[in-house]
């Protein structure tokens, strides 16, 4: 029964990564990254690494997905490339080119790694305890510079913030640059949501002036 679960995860993780780089809607690859990385969770299960299996859905599943939800609807998707442009031609060969290299990386090895006995399980795998120990003490120095890229991030979403909200000193090249309106059709949501002009009042008809009354008429004297 293991067997069959690991196979539907592994399919699902392969169809998941497939629609990321295939479907054209960014939406659609946000959702099919979404089903990769349950599809992965799934797996850490099979392998009993719980508290991997629940990392992997709460912060990338979770927190990190709602990240690409606000940045693909502020961004947008962007417009297509030209047929001639050296992105579209250099894209499919970069893609060819890492292909083969796993193809000869599998090969060459001779798959020497794989035993139909499996790795013998040791106690408290996965767990959070074996896991900081193994942070603390045999990856610190990647767990370092893990942490140093996260504070770099931190240390740069701060600055864009700052300058968002004009806690730096202005800059005019920079307000332009953000603030630039796209031509028609070209937008966001976001930026549609924020730039649309809000309903105004019908305009109320002015109230005419009414004219005087006229002068009375002279009485007739009487002879």
């Amino acid at each position: 029964m293991s067997a069959v679960l690991f196979f539907i995860a592994a399919i699902g993780a392969l169809v998941g990564a497939i629609g990321v780089v295939t479907l054209r809607s960014p939406f659609y690859s946000v959702l099919a990254l979404v089903f990769h990385l349950i599809s992965l969770a799934a797996l850490f299960l099979l392998l009993r690494a719980e508290f991997v299996a629940a990392a992997q859905v709460v912060v990338y599943a979770g927190a990190v997905m709602v990240l690409y939800v606000f940045v693909v609807a502020y961004v947008g998707g962007g417009e297509e490339l030209a047929a001639g442009t050296a992105l579209r031609i250099l894209g499919p060969l970069f893609a060819l080119a890492v292909a083969i290299e796993l193809c000869v990386a599998m090969l060459g090895s001779g798959l020497k790694g794989i035993s139909s006995k499996g790795a013998p399980y040791i106690a408290g795998f996965g767990s959070p305890a074996h896991i900081g120990r193994l942070f603390l003490t045999k990856y610190l120095f990647v767990f370092e510079v893990a942490s140093l890229l996260l504070l770099v991030a931190a240390i740069g979403a701060v600055v864009l913030a700052r300058r968002r909200r004009g806690l730096e000193p202005y800059d005019e090249d920079f307000e332009l640059a953000i603030h630039a309106r796209r031509p028609a059709g070209t937008g966001t949501m976001a930026e549609g949501a924020g730039t649309r002009p809000a309903p105004t009042a019908a305009p109320q008809p002015e109230p005419q002036e009414s004219a005087p009354p006229p002068p009375p008429e002279p009485e007739p004297v009487e002879s």
